[in-house]
């Protein structure tokens, strides 16, 4: 199989490199000469480079030609920003992408989304497939990942088979600026409180390793045009437990304290009026917003029956295993506080 990947000098992307050459995939990635390529260089003599960028057209469309498969996990990942960076870098690349699979005849198309783009600041247990993609978006991250989506299921035809994954909360080695070492870098610091105090928030989470293995089922099954699939880990988390394994792991102080969810909302609030303040608006991130506060204190767990079903997902690394992996890989590139200088 010849596969162009997007997004291959980041986290997830270069974890679908390794995973398709695992497999004897010819691999291609399109990346811009501005990426972080360390990475992508040591395997230079196994994998095809391609500069270009998504949102151009006929780099896009030179990028295609000759494929059997895209897959398409490269986005703008984070919760602020202007709505026109994200339509550029979530909507217009992916729809470049589409038209570049139909003029080249890729027959598969496998897109990366998330559980984000239904992200409502209420709980949602064992959530599946057969729920409705929200009125309005919780930020414009969430809004164009499922303009992207929707474009991506309607685009499936029997010459183009698409389907989108919906990763929750993807984590492992490499990741640099994901929630797992933000919260790291947090309890390293001493910062971070427990912002559910009395309720067991329960999670799904998804090893970077266990996405890369659902987007290779997906790209050879038969079973999935058109459709959306969540994809987790096996075991469902009770999230600030996970967190307290993550300290005891990594031989960081436990996490002390809480934060009233009273008082937690009240500055939420506060933050994300700052934040309108031109200054700040669309430049820097805030410390906090009303959807990331959710990530932390709603109940967020997701079934992943259909992707069971219908091509066979089977997580093959448990969270607890994955923890102590992404310890032996810190510790092999100059341990926890060599990680934590990078983490964005």
């Amino acid at each position: 199989m010849k596969a162009l990947i997007t997004g291959a000098a980041g986290f997830v992307g270069s974890h679908l490199v390794d995973s398709c050459l695992a497999q004897g995939h010819s691999v291609r990635v399109i990346v811009r000469k501005s990426s972080d390529l360390t990475y992508l260089k040591t395997l230079e003599d196994r994998i095809e480079i391609v500069y270009g960028d998504l949102t151009d057209c006929e780099s896009v469309l030179k990028a295609a030609a000759g494929m059997d498969v895209i897959f398409h996990p490269a986005g703008r990942v984070t919760d602020w920003g202007s709505r026109e960076d994200f339509y550029q870098a979530n909507c217009v690349a992916t729809e470049h992408l589409l038209e570049a699979a139909k003029a080249a005849k890729v027959p598969r198309f496998v897109f990366v989304s998330s559980p984000s783009i239904f992200a409502d600041n209420e709980d949602h247990i064992d959530f599946d497939e057969t729920k409705p993609y929200p009125k309005h978006y919780a930020n414009y991250y969430a809004e164009t990942k499922a303009i992207s989506e929707r474009e991506v299921l309607a685009a499936n035809s029997p010459t183009l088979v698409t389907c989108s994954l919906r990763p929750r909360g993807i984590w492992g080695p490499r990741d640099k600026s994901g929630f797992l070492p933000k919260l790291m870098s947090s309890i390293a610091k001493g910062k971070l409180k427990n912002l559910a105090p009395g309720k067991k928030v329960m999670t799904s989470i998804c090893h970077v390793q266990n996405i890369a293995d659902a987007c290779l089922l997906a790209a050879a099954s038969p079973n999935v045009g058109g459709k959306a699939y969540f994809i987790a880990d096996d075991e469902q988390l009770v999230l600030w437990d996970f967190l307290d394994e993550v300290a005891r792991t990594f031989g960081l102080k436990p996490i002390e304290g809480s934060v009233n969810p009273v008082i937690l909302n009240f500055l939420v609030g506060m933050i994300e009026l700052i934040w309108k303040i031109p200054a700040l608006k669309n430049k820097k991130s805030p410390p906090i917003s009303r959807y990331s506060a959710s990530l932390l204190t709603k109940h967020g767990t997701y079934s992943i029956a259909r992707a069971t079903k219908d091509f066979g997902y089977r997580p093959r690394v448990s969270p607890h295993q994955g923890l102590k992996d992404l310890k032996k890989d810190i510790d092999a590139h100059g341990g926890l506080d060599e990680f934590l200088k990078h983490v964005s």
